[in-house]
């Protein structure tokens, strides 16, 4: 276990809410809309009323990256399927994924749902044990959370995550990314490096001995019931995504077991649509294999001795299903 640092140089708030202020400032181009709430927060819609759409996404994704990674759309073919795709690298893989992006952040209050991620986790540091395995801390007087929701906050948790990241309120900017939405659904696919590093770590890995990161994912086509998009979503990383990582400090034959534990097809619960294997759970998260959560193929490379290695398959078969792909 990493032993957790004084306040870090490199502050994921910082450089976050650089990229917040260039999404503010360009409004029309993003297709966001922009408001003050009543009291004193900034709310940036990408996808509830707003149009949002690829480019607000990416952007997004950066910003859920704390700024330390860069994200490109391009197009990849998967077998004969041609989709819009994200292309994330990162040399700062542990602190950016699990640190930031990751989206581990439960809200509830009434009726008002939503999954938060990005740079606000690290001033809110719900889960202190993970900021002591990477070796992390931040300290930012503002911040900024991302909110899978399709509704907009009330002001009571608006209220609390202010409180919980010790930050006043008019100092607090929110983007809420539907996953319905063409930007949710490009940010959902842009946490493929972090979906693999916490599944590597998840079967062994220190996440400190990841260097350097890259990933790449299709951005599933939207959907515009909830269930549904979120199981393209998850689809999109499990069935079609590719996550490397270049790692030192372990021998070939550790880092071998490791990856071969890495991929979705480890999992026992592979190789249904994950709406269906939602569906069959129920629709209780705590009853699907945790080991699933993983890209479809993980590789890496041994930066101390030269060897690489690749686990796990594209699978476009499942892919094309969730999609509900008709070939005319």
């Amino acid at each position: 276990m990493g032993i957790l640092l004084p306040t870090s140089k490199l502050s994921v708030n910082r450089a976050a809410l650089r990229l917040v202020d260039k999404l503010c400032a360009n409004p029309d181009e993003y297709g966001i809309v922009v408001e003050k709430t009543k009291n004193g927060a900034t709310l940036i819609d990408a996808g509830i009323k707003a149009k949002g759409g690829f480019q607000a996404g990416r952007i997004i994704t950066e910003i859920c990256l704390g700024g330390l990674g860069k994200v490109q759309l391009c197009p990849a073919q998967y077998d004969d399927l041609v989709l819009s795709s994200v292309f994330v690298h990162t040399n700062q893989p542990a602190i950016s994924t699990m640190g930031s992006q990751f989206a581990d952040w439960q809200i509830k209050q009434g009726g008002f749902t939503a999954i938060g991620s990005g740079p606000a986790r690290a001033l809110a540091r719900k889960d202190q044990k993970l900021y002591e395995k990477i070796g992390y801390k931040d300290e930012s007087d503002a911040t900024v959370l991302v909110l899978e929701t399709g509704t907009e906050p009330p002001e009571t948790v608006i209220k609390d995550i202010a409180e919980a990241c010790a930050v006043s309120i008019s100092k607090l900017s929110l983007i809420l990314a539907p996953t319905t939405s063409v930007a949710g659904s490009t940010q959902v696919s842009g946490r493929i490096v972090e979906t693999g590093l916490h599944k590597l770590v998840k079967v062994g890995l220190d996440p400190q001995r990841a260097t350097n990161a890259f990933g790449l994912a299709p951005i599933a086509p939207t959907h515009p019931k909830f269930v549904a998009a979120m199981g393209r979503t998850n689809d999109a990383i499990l069935y079609a995504g590719f996550a490397h990582y270049d790692i030192s400090g372990l021998n070939d034959d550790e880092l071998s077991q490791i990856v071969e534990k890495a991929p979705s097809s480890a999992s026992k619960g592979y190789g249904q649509p994950f709406q269906q294997i939602f569906k069959s759970a129920n629709y209780d998260f705590y009853k699907i294999d945790a080991n699933l959560f993983a890209p479809a193929v993980v590789s890496v490379c041994n930066l101390d001795t030269g060897s690489v290695f690749q686990s796990g398959k594209i699978n476009t078969e499942v892919f094309k299903r969730s999609i509900g792909l008709k070939t005319l």
